[in-house]
């Protein structure tokens, strides 16, 4: 029961990332989000909720495993960069969304993307299971960050 309670605390603060992001993007999205060209690549905005919560839980579960398994300073290191990405991941809604400014929030998702991987990084040396639960993740945020620069560039 411990393991499951811990499982769903690290999911929980992993969504969260996700509703403080959320907060900033809803307001936009109807606004001026519509207003600006778009590539032909670009998905249908009803993707996005049932894939970040997918992703969230992903690295929520990812989270746990380096907590179940990890000790001391890979552990401490592993979470530390964690947390830091999913600061940053929240970051980037509010400087796309919030403040509209695709410039600088692609140069938070290049900043992201550098956070992820060292979290992965860190996450392998504590558990490989972890590192493979966030390969959707990096891969999503690759794809986002591309879609993030076209749309910088095309406004």
């Amino acid at each position: 029961m411990k393991n499951t309670l811990q499982a769903i605390g690290f999911i929980l603060v992993s969504q969260l990332a996700g509703i403080i992001g959320s907060v900033f993007v809803m307001p936009a999205v109807d606004g001026w989000y519509l207003e600006l060209t778009k590539p032909s690549f670009n998905p249908p905005s009803w993707l996005f909720g049932p894939v970040w919560t997918l992703l969230y839980t992903l690295m929520g579960i990812a989270a746990f495993l380096v907590w179940k398994k990890g000790s001391g300073a890979l552990r401490r290191t592993a979470l530390t960069l964690f947390g830091a990405q999913l600061v940053a991941n929240s970051l980037w809604s509010i400087l796309f969304f919030a403040l509209q400014s695709p410039g600088f929030a692609f140069l938070n998702i290049m900043i992201l993307w550098v956070l992820i991987v060292a979290t992965m990084v860190a996450f392998y040396r504590v558990s490989k299971v972890a590192t493979l639960l966030m390969v959707p993740y990096i891969l999503w945020v690759s794809f986002a960050a591309f879609l993030n620069y076209s749309i910088w560039i095309l406004n």
